[in-house]
């Protein structure tokens, strides 16, 4: 076993029972999602507070949320198409709720620099997964660029416990342009083989 695989199992051990008590209790997945973005929204507060390092501490209690309900649901056999949708669009109000966390912390803070920085940031937070649905609405797949969520919430997390989310920021910023232009480029390539790209 590697230790990547070690690590993951040490830390599977007690989910696993979290899992097996949801299951048994009867708790339905699409709750245990809607409990991590209220987590979530917590966080959000918390930012705006400037309490990074609560924050980073609140985000993996939501994460824990975020991750354990798609293993309850088919462990369940409740796994649905609605829930999937459901997963999707609660994970983007979580995200732009942490935004608007630090967008509030920078207005208050009168970092007008920052302000804009959290803004675009978030517009293309939005843009990275916009452009892989429609883009997966013309070609089969479209995975192109780093900034995927998963990477967006460890820098949070990271920019929280370090309290440099100045720093971390710029990071997803400039990852998330790349991205979003990366896709547009993909889609572009792929669509110009065969026919000509959409308007």
């Amino acid at each position: 076993m590697t230790l990547t695989g070690a690590v993951g199992a040490i830390f599977m051990f007690p989910l696993r029972g979290i899992i097996r008590a949801c299951v048994a209790l009867g708790i339905h997945p699409n709750v245990l999602t809607l409990i991590g973005v209220c987590i979530n929204l917590a966080a959000a507060w918390a930012l705006a507070r400037g309490r990074f390092v609560l924050a980073g501490v609140i985000m993996v209690a939501a994460n824990l949320f975020d991750f354990i309900d798609g293993k309850v649901a088919h462990a369940s056999g409740t796994a649905s198409e609605f829930g999937g949708f459901w997963d999707s669009v609660m994970d983007r109000f979580s995200d732009l709720a942490l935004f608007l966390g630090l967008i509030y912390l920078y207005a208050s803070l009168q970092r007008a620099d920052y302000v804009m920085v959290a803004a675009v940031a978030m517009i293309f937070t939005v843009l990275t997964s916009y452009t892989r649905a429609r883009a997966e609405s013309l070609i089969d797949t479209c995975k192109v660029g780093f900034m995927e969520r998963p990477e967006r919430i460890v820098l949070f997390m990271i920019g929280a416990f370090t309290n440099r989310m100045a720093a971390v920021l710029w990071v997803i910023l400039v990852l998330s342009v790349l991205t979003v232009a990366g896709r547009i480029y993909h889609t572009w390539r792929e669509l110009s083989g065969d026919r000509s790209v959409p308007a």
